[in-house]
């Protein structure tokens, strides 16, 4: 594995990067509040037949903001993920995304399809806000207190971030690491309130089955169970999304929006699957 910036838009992008150049290349984009990183336990186990490069999307890890709210838009944050693939040099990639990510790499995939290979998405692009509870303020007003919390002890910080992994393990202490940022004394979220609130309201402005119909490559979703209180809404979600992209749903037993955390074996089934 390793670890480095480019910098493109007056922007430091940092980047992690696993494989051999000469591989087939899977570019990763992590959801709302990750990092690179979210991917570490798949990218370690394909890394021998891949070329695995992950980013901290702006405002994510070491990776600045956007200095326009606009630019976290869809449409403009597919315009930004192909000028990074350019500045890369990759000619053509396998996409895989989880939750945020995954909106993201569908406008991608709508506006770019010949550059996408095919597409895997973990427990995302499919929640289509007009389906929500939430109004855009209410939604906005809850990520920006989750972003702002303030822990005392490295330890009560840890303690959050297994809470939210039904399968911890050593290796993802390195994905925690990357999520926290210490400041007097006091641990922070990597990701703050204003971004998210930036991200929260691109993607309502922005719906995600408005472009379904736009959608050639070959896409498969890879839809979280629990909690149980959710499948409902899930499953009335990733139906339309089924019929209108004309892609693949798989739903996987006792698994949460971490899908990829709780089994990341699941998920390197499916790329061994389907993209040797």
């Amino acid at each position: 594995m390793k670890r480095y910036f480019i910098q493109h838009r007056n922007l430091d992008i940092h980047i992690t990067e696993w494989g051999a150049s000469s591989d087939p290349v899977i570019f990763c984009l992590h959801g709302l509040g990750s990092t690179s990183l979210s991917f570490i336990e798949v990218a370690e186990e394909l890394k021998e037949h891949y070329r695995i490069i992950s980013i901290d999307a702006p405002g994510h890890g070491k990776t600045p903001p956007f200095e326009n709210e606009k630019d976290y838009e869809m449409v403009k944050m597919a315009d930004w993920i192909n000028e990074v693939t350019v500045l890369l040099e990759i000619d053509s990639f396998y996409f895989l995304s989880h939750s945020w990510g995954s909106f993201v790499a569908l406008y991608y995939a709508a506006k770019y399809p010949k550059r996408v290979r095919d597409s895997i998405l973990i427990d995302g692009g499919y929640q289509g806000k007009r389906h929500s509870n939430q109004s855009v303020e209410e939604e906005v007003d809850f990520y920006n207190k989750d972003f702002e919390q303030v822990w005392e002890s490295w330890e009560d910080f840890l303690a959050l971030v297994k809470s939210e992994t039904l399968n911890w393990n050593p290796i993802k202490m390195e994905a925690a690491k990357d999520l926290c940022l210490y400041k007097d004394n006091r641990y922070y979220w990597h990701a703050r309130g204003s971004t998210s609130g930036h991200i929260i309201r691109a993607m309502h402005k922005d719906e995600v089955e408005d472009i379904y119909h736009k959608l050639d490559c070959s896409i498969l979703l890879l839809k979280a169970t629990l909690p149980h209180s959710m499948e409902e809404s899930r499953n009335k979600t990733a139906a339309l999304f089924k019929e209108q992209t004309r892609g693949e749903v798989k739903s996987i037993p006792e698994t949460t929006h971490l899908l990829h955390w709780d089994r990341p074996e699941i998920v390197v089934r499916e790329i061994r699957n389907r993209w040797i």
